[in-house]
């Protein structure tokens, strides 16, 4: 929904650490099995997440596995982006807390959804048993939890309608006036200090 309004956005669900052949596939293969791919030698992430769902420890182990080359995955996305002076990215990731990654962004914003319609959502948009929908809901932290530490709440428990317009109301939030702070960690912040920088260099060597 944020890339409806025009905002720069990094889904880590979609960053490449399981792609045949890169490092994060061999390692996962090399610690899971190759039982875990499909017959075109990708991962089968439905039949993973099933194994690491139901075994706290395996599922550790997965994180562990796969964190260096998702983070990355992400530094590099938004190194990109900040280059071509994007003034607001939108990081879109799950295991946010989980994975320490928290201090990346401000504000964190977290939707929020009560445990009831969690539960018959997931069920019904993966296709899976309500045991299953169970295991990966207690492998996270705690929705009411992240709730607690986020900036900014979006209540996803009612109508699309009311979710896009509380989205509607934080996109114009975060896209405002940039405050000091933020402006100097922007493309635009970082060159104007570099030329003054240069200018003061310059004017010291003339004397």
């Amino acid at each position: 929904m944020f890339e409806a309004k025009s905002l720069h956005h990094i889904p880590a669900l979609r960053i490449a650490a399981l792609k045949k052949g890169t490092g994060g596939w061999k390692k996962v293969v090399a610690t899971f099995g190759r039982d875990i791919l499909q017959e075109n030698g990708e991962v089968d992430r439905a039949q993973l997440g099933q194994i690491v769902f139901a075994d706290a420890s395996k599922r550790q182990l997965l994180n562990r596995t796969l964190a260096p080359y998702i983070g990355f995955g992400i530094y590099w996305e938004i190194a990109k982006l900040w280059l071509r002076g994007s003034r607001v990215i939108v990081l879109d990731v799950p295991l946010l807390f989980e994975a320490k990654m928290n201090w990346l962004t401000k504000p964190v914003i977290v939707v929020w959804v009560d445990p009831e319609t969690q539960l018959q959502r997931l069920v019904v948009r993966d296709g899976i048993s309500e045991e299953q929908a169970l295991n990966k809901i207690h492998s996270q932290f705690p929705l009411d939890s992240k709730r607690e530490r986020a900036d900014i709440v979006i209540d996803n428990s009612g109508s699309l309608e009311a979710t896009k317009e509380q989205i509607h109301d934080i996109s114009c939030q975060i896209t405002g006036p940039l405050t000091c702070k933020e402006y100097l960690r922007s493309r635009n912040g970082v060159l104007s200090i570099l030329g003054a920088v240069l200018v003061m260099i310059l004017g010291c060597t003339k004397h």
